[in-house]
């Protein structure tokens, strides 16, 4: 195996896989290595939930990010779908954030008047107007808050068609293999693996929550990146489908076109246990349940486990090392990956392929965290 490439990006996920695929269409020689297959990290733990004024803070760098990815998405999976020949379910359908009592209402007035402020369209529904707009509500309602620019993406069908695009645009998965040291060597960037020594020009760090476990040879100190539990459900869902996104203070909840009803997420600081557990399991089918009361009725399917990549002000970790010449982070979106991987993988290219640095990479900068 010819073990030099151009760009070595560590991590399969939905991050490390968008930005390779990035490269790659621009003529760059890539090989992905990580110790699992594609997106079978806390990839597959993601319901793809693409809802950045959820949780809209005026002026902030977050949601100026987020906006923007949004914004790529519809020309991101028409070119994904057209080069892998793959279907894929993305629906900008809206959501609808239920307040169940007068605090959350309140919430989401305030919510409202600054996606107002800033140009969204919103609606603020009555009680009656929820269960016309989603009839399947509780009656409980206080209100809610539509916005319809909002949608969700089937992670599964994302991750296959940028495994078959990256493939046709010459990516290498290499044999699978976990990445421990990056450090200089002459004018390239190594990557010692449980698999030996791999070289490149430039290497890309993208492994989620792993990150901070790989030493970087003269960094200050490790990535601050840490592992969050998610917990989320599939159920089986029987009648006429929730019309979208559903989301309450407890779970949201995203039904597909096939029936499957995904109900997320927990948030727990288990370190990297990746287990499924009881009380987790109880929690959400508990909040669906008191959110939507027809979920009491659907079949379980299962539940799955991802680790979000967490840092300490809630922002990624994308730029160039201080430490090692051409190594870029692109790490710690935590529950965003899916919702930021294509405008990630479009700052992460321009950096690489030597484009005029993006503004949002100063918010980004690993700087910020010390000499890394």
């Amino acid at each position: 195996m010819n073990r030099h490439a151009d760009v070595i990006v560590i991590g399969a996920g939905i991050v490390g896989c968008a930005i390779a695929c990035e490269l790659a269409r621009r003529g760059t020689a890539v090989r992905i290595v990580d110790d699992r297959p594609a997106g079978m990290g806390a990839t597959q733990a993601s319901a793809g939930v693409l809802a950045p004024y959820l949780e809209a803070r005026e002026g902030t760098a977050f949601l100026d990010l987020t906006v923007r990815s949004l914004n790529l998405y519809d020309s991101f999976i028409a070119e994904l779908a057209g080069e892998s020949g793959e279907q894929i379910s993305y629906r900008r359908t809206g959501t609808i954030d239920i307040a169940l009592d007068d605090d959350a209402l309140r919430t989401l007035q305030e919510r409202a008047t600054v996606l107002t402020r800033i140009g969204v369209s919103s609606a603020l529904l009555s009680p009656d107007a929820v269960r016309s707009e989603e009839p399947h509500v509780g009656y409980g309602a206080a209100g809610a808050l539509l916005v319809e620019a909002h949608g969700f993406v089937v992670v599964a069908d994302l991750i296959r068609a940028l495994t078959l695009a990256g493939r046709q645009h010459g990516i290498e998965f290499a044999a699978p293999a976990r990445a421990h040291r990056i450090s200089r060597q002459d004018d390239a960037v190594a990557v010692d693996t449980d698999n030996g020594t791999l070289s490149a020009a430039t290497v890309v760090l993208a492994a989620g929550s792993w990150s901070g476990a790989i030493d970087v040879e003269g960094a200050g100190a490790h990535a601050p990146v840490r592992p969050v539990r998610g917990q989320l459900l599939s159920l089986a869902w029987r009648g006429t489908p929730l019309r979208r996104t559903t989301w309450g203070s407890r779970c949201y909840l995203v039904p597909w076109d096939d029936g499957t009803l995904l109900v997320g997420a927990t948030m727990e600081e288990a370190g990297f246990d990746e287990r499924a557990t009881v009380a987790g399991v109880r929690d959400l089918l508990e909040a669906a349940g008191e959110l939507i009361p027809h979920a009491w009725s659907a079949g379980f399917n299962g539940a799955k486990v991802g680790l979000r990549p967490a840092t300490t002000d809630g922002l990624p970790i994308v730029g160039r090392s201080a430490a090692v010449p051409n190594l870029v982070y692109a790490t710690g979106h935590f529950r965003n990956g899916v919702l930021l991987a294509p405008l990630t993988a479009k700052l992460v290219a321009d950096l690489v392929m030597g484009s005029p640095a993006d503004s949002a990479l100063a918010a980004l900068a690993p700087s910020r965290f010390g000499a890394l």
